[in-house]
């Protein structure tokens, strides 16, 4: 994926207009907005949830636009952005409390629940995915920007603040957390 957004196009933000900031935040949802999207996903979960966070970060970049240093490409500052903004609403005390109730709620009910969330159910149950995601959050979260996400270590260094060779270790633990667990799965169904 091209990274149109270099130096100089949001160079001196404050000063654009505002319809050139509404233009530039709808080029930005296009080109990014899956990326993001997938970001979320792999911290929340839940699809409609991600939604709802993906919305909140294009406005935290519609309201932040002017404090993009280019340091970075734009593609790695936004996925910062929704990398913070999921940590931040997964720390908060109202999504705890909403997460143990969603718990509580799914033992109650029994596995089984109504038949739109069986079919959400089967469509999150690809199997690689759902062991990557359920990795400890500092191997998911580089292994999808790698593999999914295709952002290079230093992209991903940059935008989880984290050194490269940090990244490559995680990277590497990942994997083999991944494979063993995948091991594990397969002895387990064959007997």
């Amino acid at each position: 994926m091209n990274d149109t957004y270099k130096a100089g196009e949001f160079s001196k933000m404050e000063e654009r207009t505002k319809s050139e900031k509404d233009r530039l935040l709808e080029e930005a949802m296009t080109q990014y907005g899956n990326d993001v999207y997938y970001v979320v996903y792999s911290y929340v979960k839940e699809h409609s949830l991600a939604e709802d966070l993906t919305q909140e970060v294009f406005i935290k970049f519609y309201q932040k636009m002017d404090t993009f240093r280019e340091d970075s490409s734009l593609k790695t500052w936004i996925i910062s952005v929704a990398i913070n903004h999921c940590k931040d609403y997964l720390r908060r005390w109202d999504t705890r409390m909403i997460s143990i109730s969603n718990k509580i709620n799914d033992m109650v009910k029994g596995k089984m629940g109504a038949p739109e969330q069986t079919v959400i159910k089967n469509e999150q149950n690809s199997e690689l995915i759902q062991k990557v995601l359920d990795l400890p959050v500092k191997y998911r979260e580089v292994i999808f920007l790698y593999y999914f996400e295709e952002m290079k270590l230093a992209e991903i260094g940059e935008s989880l603040d984290i050194n490269t060779n940090t990244v490559k270790t995680r990277l590497t633990r990942g994997k083999a957390l991944l494979g063993s667990t995948i091991k594990r799965s397969e002895v387990f169904k064959n007997g």
